[in-house]
């Protein structure tokens, strides 16, 4: 029985990775660097997982001369970059990506659990559903994020968390990404995947996962197949996905 459905954020639950950008740059101006990090460059430190690692991963790659007295400097950085996203956010109100509400209505509606595997840290999670959904709302059971796992992706931890949390076995989940780091690691901790495209991810592999689409797709606005298993209308509804997860025993 499907028990589970458990979600990546940053692409897959909302486009926030442009959010992320910007708001790195308002925290370098913060404290006096004249950093800029352009689409094409995030895109590139993209393939880092985690802020704070994306971060130490440029200082060292890009600034190594002054790297100690950068790396004392990152906190700082990362924290105002953390007030700068929370700030976007509700300039922008920025939504949900097609389908992942109404998907996350249907599963609540039929006692399915819900759950977030993310690198990102946890106020950049709240932020997002604070923005998406009413005061006071927890749409999801489990919020596996940031620095609670010991490993980033595309090590499993984050999705074994989220797991142990639910209290279900990945037979009885579903996992959803955007990124080959993403589907490497809900792999790794045994879940099928069901990929999406999102901005800065047009350029991944999307193998390991089921079934990969543009996005989740509403009803009169489909989504685009890319490979895989193709959903009804080009929707992926709970009730396509029950019936493909019992199909599978």
């Amino acid at each position: 029985m499907l028990r589970a459905l458990i979600f990546d954020v940053d692409g897959t639950l909302a486009e926030t990775e442009d959010l992320h950008r910007q708001a790195f740059n308002r925290a370098f101006a913060a404290v006096g660097l004249p950093w800029h990090w352009d689409a094409a460059l995030y895109a590139d430190l993209l393939t880092v997982m985690g802020g704070k690692e994306r971060l130490a991963h440029y200082i060292d790659t890009q600034h190594a001369a002054e790297a100690g007295a950068l790396h004392a400097l990152a906190p700082e950085i990362h924290a105002r970059k953390t007030a700068g996203y929370g700030e976007l956010l509700s300039e922008c109100r920025l939504p949900l990506r097609p389908g992942i509400a109404r998907l996350v209505a249907e599963a609540r509606g039929a006692g399915i659990r819900l759950a977030i595997a993310t690198t990102t840290s946890r106020p950049n999670v709240d932020q997002l559903l604070a923005v998406n959904f009413p005061p006071g709302a927890q749409p999801f059971d489990v919020i596996a994020s940031g620095d609670e796992a010991k490993r980033k992706k595309p090590a499993p931890d984050i999705f074994l968390l989220a797991l142990a949390g639910l209290d279900v076995a990945a037979t009885e989940a579903v996992a959803f990404e955007d990124s080959t780091a993403g589907i490497a690691s809900a792999r790794g901790a045994g879940l099928p995947v069901l990929a999406t495209r999102s901005r800065y991810t047009e350029s991944h592999r999307l193998d390991g996962a089921f079934s990969a689409v543009s996005d989740l797709g509403e009803p009169g606005r489909p989504h685009r197949h890319l490979a895989g298993l193709a959903w009804p209308g080009h929707v992926v509804t709970l009730a396509a996905l029950q019936d493909w997860h019992a199909g599978r025993r």
